[in-house]
């Protein structure tokens, strides 16, 4: 093993064949470490191919030699005289009704010819994208796109942080500043926080640019991943869609890079390699002289103070901003923010209603369904109840690995932490007085999906979570169905809060406006202003108008005082002055130390929290 450094244990166990204790026996006593290394290599996609000959006017005196009875033949050799392009074996076959026998015996002939070709795996390539144009600007998306513009053909290693409302053609704006890029020979990258936006996000991008599009996201399959990757290496597309990863997409010349909702968490990698896709487009753009576009409805504050001269790391730059901002507040042809009402739940309760959802909600989607018009649910909690209690001693089911309580799952009859992935079997004994006085609290997304089914008989509801989202092409899939109009209601955790855009969403329910800002974070009302502010921008984004009810416990809170009154500027002032008494970021930075090992410490074992000194 001193010479070897690494061996295969079948190869080590074949060499010693009589030392398998021996070697299993120093394993376990730390002589020789054993490690599971996972061969994941990707081969290229082959297909057999049928090719015409080069003179495809033989084919017809060919023919004449046939057998009369070879009329199947007959069909192959004409269909090839007609269409003189190679295909794939398994076309003709499907096309004519004909045995692969047929199509091998033309080509022991000579008559056509038979080779194995690579075929890339696309994940769109059963999919038809209608081709769109680029659409008239408003005087706001003209002016912000003039600037992009101009930074992108003047190869500007430049930061720009575009504040645009829902609805105010962000996107457009996004497919024009591309096409400029494209124009002038450069590449373009296109982040999305999302797996749920890339659907929609993906269709607009290939109607636009067509084969030019590659996308990269954790649920293709490892063929189609594999096969994208070499699309962009072998400059096959100019343009790369898709989550934080494809920022890491093989371009050579990027011209331009877009991250859209910029102020979302899940741009930030925790598990290594730990990244910041924000960090990264801005050190790529920085390589390769080009634009980077960061933008949201609701810009972090991070973000946001960027633009401002105080954040200027380098005096040489004359106090000169890091990021300059451009600002679309209005919505495309004039249409209006929807109205907001914000419900008080505690005044709900003192009247007797102890549903889940208000009466002015209620009658609301009462009023949809009448209309046939549709609406957006949110509440930030899958699952069917947030947590599992003993009504006799208090005991509360928890996680054994994290301390956190367990959510319980209707459909599968599990209890689970979402974080680690704990599950165990729903509960029907106390473990800790064995009384059956064990009942489900609180509320999570298939409760109010089974909810809704008693209130409104008949009701279509897609509920988009994590649990009905896990197989490829589902997102895809649930939200094809109700832009088609196939649902009534689409509920959902925060991944239905942004980017999306259905023309017949009239109405939006937060049920639960709270979830976010009771968390033990700095960032909580800043979080809970930009899920409200997204998932109210959903409706009314087209002809109809759109009405917003934020169900809350704490309604004179001022993060959802200011999401009511679409107020971002107000927020932003009254958060920066408490993240600044506070000395929070962005005015300060905070580390996070992190010590982990495979045993726990015997501090820890033996309850102290804290280490000596």
């Amino acid at each position: 093993m001193a010479e070897k450094n690494s061996v295969e244990l079948e190869a080590l166990m074949q060499r010693f064949s009589g030392d398998g204790a021996l070697i299993r026996q120093l394993i376990e006593e730390g002589h020789l470490v054993e490690m599971q290394l996972i061969k994941d290599r990707m081969n290229a996609k082959k297909a057999l191919t049928v090719f015409p000959p080069e003179d495809v006017d033989q084919l017809d005196s060919w023919a004449q030699e046939l057998p009369t009875r070879a009329n199947k033949q007959k069909e192959v050799l004409e269909h090839f005289r007609l269409n003189p392009e190679p295909i794939r074996l398994t076309e003709p076959l499907s096309r004519l009704g004909v045995g692969a026998g047929t199509v091998k015996g033309l080509a022991e002939r000579g008559w056509l010819k038979l080779e194995e070709v690579e075929v890339l795996r696309d994940p769109y390539g059963s999919r038809t994208f209608r081709p769109t144009t680029p659409a008239p600007l408003t005087p706001e998306q003209s002016q912000v796109y003039g600037r992009i513009r101009d930074a992108v053909t003047n190869r500007e290693q430049h930061v720009f942080l575009l504040h645009g409302v829902t609805g105010g053609g962000k996107t457009e704006v996004y497919l024009q500043s591309i096409q400029s890029c494209l124009d002038i020979g450069r590449e373009a990258i296109v982040l999305v926080p999302e797996i749920s936006l890339t659907p929609q996000m993906v269709e607009r991008f290939k109607g636009r640019f067509g084969d030019r599009v590659a996308v990269l996201h954790s649920r293709l399959s490892n063929g189609e991943r594999y096969d994208e990757w070499r699309k962009i290496m072998r400059k096959q597309v100019q343009v790369v869609i898709g989550a934080r990863s494809a920022i890491f997409a093989p371009f050579t010349n990027i011209g331009l890079i877009i991250i859209d909702e910029e102020h979302e968490a899940t741009y930030k990698q925790e598990e290594s390699p730990k990244y910041h896709a924000r960090e990264v487009a801005t050190a790529r753009a920085s390589y390769h002289g080009a634009t980077v576009v960061l933008g949201s409805a609701t810009p972090s504050l991070e973000s946001m103070y960027r633009t401002t001269p105080e954040a200027a790391d380098d005096p040489g730059r004359g106090r000169r901003p890091v990021y300059e901002l451009l600002s679309m507040p209005s919505r495309v042809e004039g249409r209006p923010l929807p109205r907001v009402q914000i419900v008080d739940m505690r005044e709900e309760l003192k009247q007797g209603n102890r549903s889940m959802f208000s009466r002015a909600l209620y009658k609301a989607i009462e009023e949809r369904l009448h209309k046939k018009e549709q609406a957006v649910l949110l509440l930030n909690r899958r699952g069917y109840a947030t947590f599992v209690m003993c009504r006799t001693c208090g005991y509360v089911a928890d996680c054994p690995h994290c301390d956190i309580s367990l959510t319980y799952h209707q459909s599968s009859r599990t209890i689970r932490r979402h974080y680690c992935g704990y599950a165990e079997r729903e509960l029907a004994l106390c473990p800790e007085c064995g009384d059956e006085h064990i009942r489900h609290f609180g509320t999570g997304t298939q409760r109010v999906e089974e909810e809704l089914g008693k209130l409104f008989p008949g009701i279509r509801v897609i509920r988009m979570d994590v649990d009905t989202t896990t197989e490829k092409g589902s997102h895809e899939k649930w939200l094809t169905m109700f832009k088609n109009r196939q649902a009534d209601v689409l509920l959902g955790t925060q991944m239905v809060a942004k980017g999306l855009d259905f023309p017949h969403v009239t109405l939006v329910g937060a049920l639960v406006a709270d979830s976010v800002l009771n968390l033990p974070d700095f960032r909580a009302a800043e979080r809970t202003f930009q899920l409200l502010t997204q998932v109210a921008g959903r409706a009314g984004r087209h002809e109809l108008p759109g009405e917003v009810f934020v169900q809350t416990y704490t309604p004179e809170h001022y993060s959802i005082l200011s999401a009511s009154r679409h107020d971002y500027l107000g927020f932003m002032r009254k958060e920066m002055l408490l993240r600044k008494l506070h000395h929070y970021p962005p005015f300060h930075r905070l580390i996070l130390i992190t010590l982990t090992h495979e045993q726990v410490p015997p501090l820890l074992r033996s309850g102290r929290r804290s280490l000596p000194g």
